[in-house]
């Protein structure tokens, strides 16, 4: 059964949505082709969810394109991968779109070329006001909440910050995502059921959608099943649904 736009609440459509986007290797393993042909998929389905993103309203989509475990992985994908990047911020997408671009990550460990591409890529978007594209890119969240320590220790050696001021808001403004709300929809494809390190402070109370899809073949249907998965759901941060029902008739 097919998921229509206008099956869904526009006006509940997730201010923030995050992506898990995995499968891309074993899609093209199944297809008996290298690793890095299922990544060079995945970047079509990129600019198509992308494209639907901005088409519904979506105001951030941020999306796990490499984690600092896969510095791990084979040294020939891991070039593939840079290349990858340097390749898809070619895109016009950002600018068809009126989307802004933004990384977040460890990204001294990237090539200097690729680096300068982000910069580039982020410095050329910057007045693009429709929807914002964050890439995950050399990002761990025990990375982040490591150097957002590092950040507030520093504050308070430095006599800038008292230990008794510091809060939940603290840390937050201190993480490389203070300049976006946290998601309300995190959606992983590929049939696994984990986070992998990804947003673990941000996805304290987001909705969490699995589903068995490659991202290769992840489609905009299959993302307005997951934003009408999401609108199906009560969110109650704590509260009882008793609670949260009074409160939606006030």
């Amino acid at each position: 059964m097919k998921m229509k736009t206008d099956e869904l609440d526009m006006t509940r459509i997730p201010r923030h949505i995050a992506i898990i986007m995995d499968g891309n290797g074993r899609w093209a393993t199944e297809r008996n082709q290298p690793r890095t042909y299922g990544h060079q998929a995945g970047v079509e389905t990129v600019r198509r969810i992308t494209s639907e993103c901005t088409r519904l309203g979506v105001e951030y989509l941020t999306l796990y394109t490499f984690s600092t475990e896969n510095w791990n992985r084979p040294a020939t994908e891991i070039h593939a991968l840079m290349g990858l990047v340097l390749t898809s911020l070619e895109d016009e997408i950002f600018m068809k779109n009126n989307v802004r671009f933004r990384v977040i990550g460890d990204v001294d460990r990237l090539p200097k070329e690729v680096q300068d591409k982000l910069h580039e890529t982020e410095e050329h978007t910057k007045n693009n006001s429709k929807m914002t594209m964050v890439v995950a890119l050399s990002y761990s969240s025990r990375w982040e909440i490591a150097e957002a320590a590092r950040k507030i220790a520093r504050e308070v050696k430095e006599g800038k910050l008292s230990v008794d001021d510091i809060t939940e808001d603290t840390v937050s403004e201190r993480l490389t995502t203070s300049f976006m709300p946290d998601p309300e929809l995190l959606i992983r494809t590929g049939g696994e059921l984990r986070i992998s390190n990804y947003l673990l402070w941000q996805i304290a109370y987001s909705e969490l959608y699995f589903c068995d899809t490659y991202w290769p073949d992840f489609s905009e249907e299959d993302l307005r099943k997951a934003i009408a998965s999401y609108q199906h759901r009560q969110r109650r941060f704590g509260k009882t649904e008793t609670q949260v029902e009074n409160e939606g008739k006030a």
